[in-house]
């Protein structure tokens, strides 16, 4: 998948660009992934297995943040690591995926991620503020993008 075929250059950068801005704000780290199709019969799970593979887990706090589109299919997932799911519980990503879905059916993907990676770094943010001592930026802030 090219990042043409869903984003715009444009696009890409505001994309990446909330995800740096969230992260001057908190310890949590977020991270988009986007695939043309769901190689799992359940988003959520595949969120999981990307989780797992981009090593999300490795954050100290587990306050890693997975936002999964597969393109072509029409599907979305977020996965929280345990340190803020335990925090935020299932409705938050439930609303989260309501919010991302609505932007999706009106081609504004750029725009949905954006609104739920500002959702994500405010409740990052106020559970696990950024420390400018002890803090260092533990992921790659760039979009990945599968097959």
């Amino acid at each position: 998948l090219k990042k043409n075929r869903f984003f715009t250059h444009e696009e890409a950068e505001k994309v990446v660009g909330a995800i740096r801005d969230a992260e001057t704000k908190t310890s949590g780290e977020i991270r988009v992934f986007v695939e043309s199709h769901c190689r799992l019969v359940n988003p959520v799970d595949r969120a999981a297995e990307v989780f797992w593979n981009l090593k999300m887990d490795h954050t100290v706090e587990r306050n890693g943040v997975l936002v999964y589109v597969a393109s072509k299919d029409h599907q979305v997932a977020i996965w929280g690591d345990e340190g803020i799911h335990r925090i935020v519980g299932t409705e938050f990503w439930t609303e989260e995926i309501k919010k991302l879905m609505h932007h999706f059916r009106q081609n504004a993907y750029a725009d949905g991620l954006v609104l739920v990676i500002n959702d994500v770094a405010g409740i990052l943010e106020t559970h696990f503020p950024y420390r400018a001592t002890t803090d260092k930026n533990e992921l790659p802030d760039d979009i990945v993008f599968g097959n």
